[in-house]
């Protein structure tokens, strides 16, 4: 079975939204009215809805590390996302926790990133050098 996968999740200001989303990240927008804007999240459909963003906290303990609870994000084969790492910091985007590796030479191993979205969503991007490794212990 070939699914999709979507989330709607507020933000403050659509405009400031469709400038990170659309050009920042490359993601190819959709549908919209004067309240909502579809992008294309790297092949699952993000809906962009004005208002207050879910409150988080850095609760989420992985590793030596607290990221920010609850979040989103994807994962990508290791080369998109060392592309997408280099383009956020092209961007100068600000992150929650630098592009580095996680678990090295686990069977887990994994490349990482947080960064927040201009209403403060956080987004994870993990990178693997094996897709089949997702769910390695």
């Amino acid at each position: 079975m070939t699914s999709l996968f979507h989330l709607a999740i507020h933000v403050h200001d659509l405009q400031a939204a469709r400038q990170f989303y659309g050009t920042v990240l490359g993601c190819t927008e959709g549908r919209s009215t004067d309240t909502w804007v579809d992008f294309d999240f790297f092949g699952h459909q993000l809906s962009l809805h004005l208002g207050p963003p879910f409150a988080t906290t850095r609760t989420g303990k992985v590793g030596d590390a607290l990221v920010p609870m609850p979040h989103f994000g994807l994962v990508l084969d290791l080369a998109d996302w060392q592309a997408l790492a280099q383009r956020l910091q092209s961007a100068q985007v600000e992150f929650v926790m630098e592009p580095q590796i996680r678990f090295a030479g686990q069977s887990c191993e994994q490349w990482t990133m947080f960064f927040l979205d201009p209403s403060g969503n956080p987004i994870e991007v993990k990178g693997f050098a094996n897709l089949d490794t997702v769910y390695a212990p």
